[in-house]
Order: structure tokens, then sequence, then C-alpha cells
């Protein structure tokens, strides 16, 4: 009921989850134009509503949300709720990635890596109608059991120019709490490639592209074989270093 009440002059249909850390509310609504509306065109609002005074902060609209699962992005901090969502429902869509977490500073939640409505972009349909644009993303653990977001978008713009990669690291500065993107380039760059492409750190279910032609190159391990023929010498004799026979 406080929940409701708080959001009475927002504009929605049903309320789909309601998430509570101290002393405020993640809450994900849906709206339906019509009864007769396909389930599939139904558009999301998310909001931050506090338990204390009925504020509310609304936080992302979007379509076809995915609740995921808690990320460690900073050691020692708690963990955050991931999320996949799109920007439209009949349009040239975009697929983002992001985790929502409670900001002890604001008394409520937030959002990771967010521009405007938009967060870490990990696929879309159409760049431009000259530009085809090749996507592979994964939530990478380490050792320690801190985890990221990595990204790498190929974009190859055909007999225009040379083809071009972007990558990138996302994840929080465990000092402050902030978000934090990293532009991986040179050597860095290729050792995130082999890493995003063979997975073999990848969170379960947070990731896509490994199956693609630009992983390729890189997604089997390569490894020296060992030698099993004998050189063409050998006499199926060896005699170690510093032997001497005995005399008879």
């Amino acid at each position: 009921m406080w929940v409701t009440n708080s959001l009475a002059a927002e504009d929605w249909t049903a309320i789909r989850e309601i998430g509570v850390q101290w002393d405020a509310a993640l809450v994900v609504t849906t709206h339906r134009a019509t009864p007769q509306s396909s389930p599939s065109a139904d558009t999301f609002s998310i909001y931050s509503v506090s338990l204390t005074n009925h504020s509310v902060t609304a936080l992302l609209k979007g379509t076809d949300l995915r609740l995921l699962d808690w990320l460690e992005l900073a050691l020692g901090r708690p963990r955050e709720l991931a999320a996949l969502y799109s920007n439209c429902a009949n349009c040239n869509t975009s697929t983002f990635l992001t985790a929502f977490y409670y900001d002890i500073r604001q008394h409520g939640w937030s959002m990771r890596w967010m521009h405007g409505n938009e967060a870490v972009r990990i696929g879309a349909q159409k760049v431009a109608d000259d530009v085809s644009i090749s996507q592979v993303y994964a939530v990478l653990a380490d050792t320690n059991g801190h985890e990221m977001v990595a990204t790498w978008n190929h974009f190859d713009y055909g007999k225009t120019k040379p083809a071009e990669d972007y990558l990138y690291e996302y994840d929080v500065d465990p000092w402050n709490g902030l978000d934090r993107t990293l532009v991986i380039s040179g050597k860095d760059a290729d050792a995130l490639k082999r890493r995003l492409c063979q997975a073999t750190d990848a969170i379960a279910g947070l990731m896509a592209g490994q199956d693609s032609e630009q992983c390729a190159p890189y997604a089997t391990v390569r490894t020296r074989k060992p030698t099993t023929t004998p050189p063409p010498n050998a006499r199926g004799r060896s005699v170690p270093p510093g032997y001497r026979p005995k005399p008879k």
C-alpha cells in the first residue's frame, strides 16, 4: 500500500516487482496500452521509492526487462542486481546492461553506467546503412571474486575505411563506489579479446558473441604439439652425460 500510494501520480498498469533494502524500495511497473494489447508490447518503468517520506525517483523506462544475477562489482561492497533491457519494442532495438544498487548517500536506489536512458550497450540491430557491427560481451570474474563487464565492438565500414575495434571494461571503483569505465587498447586489448572469446572466467548467462566470426581467431587455445617421432639418426640407445663404460 505504501508503494501504491507513492506511485499514484505515475502512469502504470500493474506493479511487477518490489524489492526493499533499508529505507527504499526498488519498484518495477508495467504499462499496457489496452487490455487487448500484446504483452510483448508492454513497457516498463523502474522507480526508487522512499519508505520514510513517499518521495519517488524515476530511474528507467524501456521494454523487455530481464532481471539477472547479483554481481560483486567492488570487493567489500554489497552485491548489485544485473539487468538487461531494450530501448523500444517496434524500432531499431538496442540492448543494454546495467546494475541496480542502493546508494547510501542518497538513501535510495540507483543504476550503473547510465548516459541518459542508456547503459552499457551490448547489442544493436543497426548502426548505419553502410556500417555493420559485431559485438561480444561477458561479465568476467577475477580469481578474487571481483566481477566486471567487458565489451568488444567491431565496426566494419566495407570499402569506405578500415574496420575499427572498441573495447571497454565497466566496474566500480572500490574506494569511492563510483562507476568506472576503462578504454582498453594496445596489448591489453588483444588480451581482453582472447579473454572475452574464450570466456573461461565468464558468469553463466551473462555473455554473448563468443561464437561469432570475430572471435574465431581467439576462441581456441593454441598449444604446441609434442614431437613424438624420433630423429632420423636415432638408434634406440642413449648415453648420459659423463658416462664412462666400465672395463671388462
